[in-house]
């Protein structure tokens, strides 16, 4: 009899820790059984966050390389306040609250691409903890543990965990806020409410397109069937990230010629979309554990109920699917996709991966799902190894300013074709230090731009004129025109092609360098 109950005992105690087995959860326990305790909280946040800082830290330097929007943080968070007030008043005003966060940063700490990186990938810690807490909300312990540990295992994460731009802590602000929506919808309190609110209006400053998640959590209540009360408390909560955002909405729009190049979504584009859905579609069809809401019993006593319920493959695919979707289908008529503007989708993948795994725990030999989570990690293994490597993006400014200063010697010209590639000379300015900037009219800091103003077409073509030699930074041949400064940038290449000849070309990523020289012999490396 003694044995009997202890294996019963034991048996009340795994059933809290993991659900009560029935396939409801509830986040205060089920009737009769204590609440799961403030260190299992602790504990299904803490593993998922420090498994995300160890892929963070693993190649974070990317052999030693930074692209150019990483250059561009670089730059800018090393303005001054002035400086930097006066650029977000022209341009990048999206990215206003990260920059000025990296500002604070570098003042505490030069520590370059360290620097630059590290921050997002406690971002990103934070975000694999907020998954956690958010799965468990939905489907308990077990499907929240499993849920924060697929996130740092996505590729997409870690890349962007190992990027200097303002990505990972959207992420963050995203599994945050849908951790505190959960439970506002578990325990309405106006505080909670709050705290959602202010949450995601960080979210929003950080990246404005932080907004759809809205659309994603909506759709999730409203699928639902939560009671009205409830839609007007996150309705309310919305209007209010929604007056937050507002005004750098409008800033943002004034300046959109920032985004001007983008196009409609690509076939491609279309491609990589469907492949991240693809999986998460695939965990959607395993029925996870869902977590009944508490309700107070004719005794006083809670009871788990079905009317509140918010199930995790709902929470899941709309995150996964809406934001990105609707990003997607406005960008047909007015492009502004990007799929790094919606990359906290993953989020939903994440979490449809937790409770997939977590009802494979219940049904399957423990075995059997181990040597299939392996097969998925050797799958995925050299996906991770590609995000680390410098050519998981376009270009290098690291890679073209050990170029340049190759190829160059002290009183060289130089030309950035199209002008926007003047980025890298800006975050490397010892590599172009000797080296004049012959169509630079006002440098980026003095004209509160990020790329300095160019001086008119007639200029560019005497002040090349007036040297011997001359190095051009320029993208790979497109046969596409670049805006509005198509004068200047065929000044650049009319004047070249008549008074100089090739002496070197070189690639660095996708930049080309290409060293002229207006007569023979001087050709000559650095000196």
């Amino acid at each position: 009899m003694a044995t009997t109950t202890a294996v019963t005992s034991a048996a009340d105690r795994s059933a809290t820790a993991l659900g009560d087995g029935s396939g409801v959860w509830n986040s205060h326990g089920p009737p009769g059984k204590r609440a799961p305790s403030r260190t299992e909280s602790v504990t299904v946040a803490l593993i998922p966050a420090v498994l995300m800082l160890g892929m963070g830290l693993w190649g974070i330097r990317r052999e030693n390389s930074m692209w150019r929007d990483e250059s561009t943080t670089y730059q800018v968070a090393h303005r001054s306040l002035d400086e930097l007030w006066h650029l977000l008043g022209s341009i990048d005003a999206v990215h206003g609250l990260y920059y000025l966060f990296m500002h604070a940063v570098y003042a505490l700490w030069d520590g370059g691409l360290l620097a630059l990186r590290l921050p997002s990938v406690l971002a990103m810690a934070v975000a694999a903890a907020g998954v956690a807490l958010a799965g468990r909300r939905l489907a308990g312990p077990r499907a929240g543990l499993a849920a924060g540990l697929a996130f740092p295992l996505l590729p997409m994460v870690q890349k962007y965990a190992q990027e200097g731009r303002s990505y990972a802590f959207v992420c963050a602000a995203v599994a945050w806020a849908t951790y505190l929506l959960l439970g506002a919808v578990d325990e309405p309190r106006r505080r909670t409410w709050c705290a959602y609110a202010a949450v995601l209006s960080v979210g929003c400053l950080l990246h404005e397109f932080a907004v759809l998640v809205l659309l994603a959590h909506g759709a999730a209540l409203f699928k639902s069937r939560v009671p009205r009360t409830v839609l007007w408390s996150w309705a309310r909560a919305a209007l209010g990230v929604a007056v937050v955002l507002a005004p750098l909405a409008l800033i943002s729009k004034q300046q959109e010629a920032q985004i001007a190049s983008l196009e409609p979504p690509s076939g491609m584009e279309l491609l990589r979309f469907g492949i991240l859905v693809a999986p998460g579609a695939l965990f959607a069809c395993v029925r996870p554990t869902v977590r009944g809401l508490p309700a107070r019993g004719p005794a006083g006593g809670l009871r788990t109920v079905d009317l509140r319920t918010v199930d995790l493959r709902t929470v899941g695919l709309f995150l996964l699917v809406l934001p990105s979707a609707v990003l997607m289908l406005v960008s047909f008529f007015h492009p502004l996709y990007s799929d790094r503007y919606v990359m906290y989708s993953a989020i939903g993948l994440a979490l449809l991966a937790g409770g997939a795994v977590d009802r494979a725990l219940r049904a399957l030999p423990t075995v059997l799902v181990a040597v299939l989570v392996v097969a998925v990690l050797a799958g995925l293994l050299p996906a991770w190894l590609q995000v680390r490597r410098p050519e998981v993006h376009m270009d290098d400014t690291n890679a073209t300013a050990a170029a340049v200063a190759r190829m160059t010697r002290t009183g060289d010209g130089v030309l950035f074709t199209p002008w926007r590639r003047r980025e890298g000379s800006l975050s490397h300015p010892q590599e172009y230090r000797g080296l004049r900037d012959l169509a630079q009219a006002e440098s980026p800091r003095r004209s509160g731009t990020l790329w300095g103003v160019e001086l008119p077409a007639e200029r560019i073509r005497t002040r090349v004129r007036a040297v011997d030699r001359v190095l051009v930074l320029s993208d790979p041949p497109s046969g596409e025109e670049d805006g509005p400064e198509n004068a200047q940038e065929r000044a650049k290449r009319d004047v070249l092609k008549q008074n100089f000849r090739v002496c070197a070309r070189e690639k660095a990523g996708r930049m080309v360098l290409t060293l002229y020289a207006a007569r023979p012999g001087l050709c000559q490396g650095r000196s």
